[in-house]
């Protein structure tokens, strides 16, 4: 089988800097470089695996709507800034990249300046690295405390996993896990079944996760592999929050469903110079 030439270019994406990063073997991935969002991932022989709202906003300003935002230093409303923080609505810049036969690879870094310490006042390098190729996404956030003093801070991927009904798909791995939800104040539960099943809103942040969980989509499967990050959040906002997002149209709940490596339960503690690195692999089966 003949190869496809490995190539990555920078270009526009609804008028946004992006980079379009291909492998020899025709794995293929979009990230922008706001917010530095991995928005389409398409591995070799095979297609879309990631949503991204057709109403999504690219004004410059909002979060986009899809694809892989990268939440920090804070998660959802759990602290006093912004909602998610503020680094997936911020210009990050392409610090290197490659691609062979085998893989593409891209690294996307963001530092503080004077406007994120007006929200959060500390020094700090987030670092975002992607990896494609074959049938794998591999992505790795550092988080690096370059000031003086220790800092809180909270972070996740927030993957928006493309499907072909959510209805039909199960999650698996969570048995026996705590988790904390959302749609009833952060009421607390366990998974006493084999498997996740959407059939309303879920907003469900499972704490001290398993590092592996798979997600079976009709005739198809996606595993997900994580290291660092504890925690784990699986949401959908089912029919009558869909209606309410703007920047969604109105049945697409039924087309995603956001599984999510993430720090969020507690913020952890980063000690001046140190740094944490956090895992996330996807995996078509």
């Amino acid at each position: 089988m003949s190869k496809t030439p490995a190539h990555i270019t920078e270009t526009q994406f609804h008028g946004q800097p992006a980079l379009v990063m291909q492998a020899g073997d025709g794995a293929q991935c979009t990230v922008s470089l706001f917010g530095g969002q991995v928005l389409s991932w398409i591995p070799a022989r095979g297609s879309e695996r990631l949503y991204l709202s057709p109403d999504a906003r690219f004004d410059g300003r909002s979060a986009l709507r899809g694809g892989i935002p990268v939440i920090f230093p804070q998660f959802a409303e759990r602290g006093s800034g912004p909602r998610h923080g503020f680094a997936r609505t911020r210009m990050w810049r392409l610090t290197e990249s490659r691609a062979t036969a085998d893989f593409a690879s891209a690294t996307f870094a963001l530092t503080d300046d004077a406007d994120s310490r007006a929200l959060w006042p500390h020094r700090f390098t987030l670092e975002l690295t992607v990896v494609i190729g074959a049938n794998r996404l591999d992505l790795e956030l550092d988080v690096a405390n370059s000031g003086d003093r220790p800092f809180d801070f909270a972070a996740a991927l927030h993957s928006y996993i493309r499907v072909r009904e959510v209805e039909n798909c199960r999650l698996e791995g969570l048995r026996g896990t705590r988790w904390l939800d959302a749609t009833r104040g952060d009421a607390r539960s366990e998974d006493r079944l084999d498997a996740l099943i959407v059939d309303d809103e879920v907003d469900r942040l499972y704490c001290a996760a398993p590092d592996t969980v798979v997600l079976h989509d009709a005739d198809r499967a996606i595993g997900f592999q994580s290291e660092g990050f504890r925690d784990l959040v699986v949401w959908n906002p089912w029919e009558h929050k869909c209606r309410e997002l703007s920047d969604m149209p109105d049945a697409d709940f039924r087309r995603m469903l956001c599984i999510e490596p993430a720090i969020a339960e507690k913020p952890l503690a980063l000690a001046a110079g140190a740094h944490w690195t956090g895992r996330h692999t996807l995996v078509v089966a």
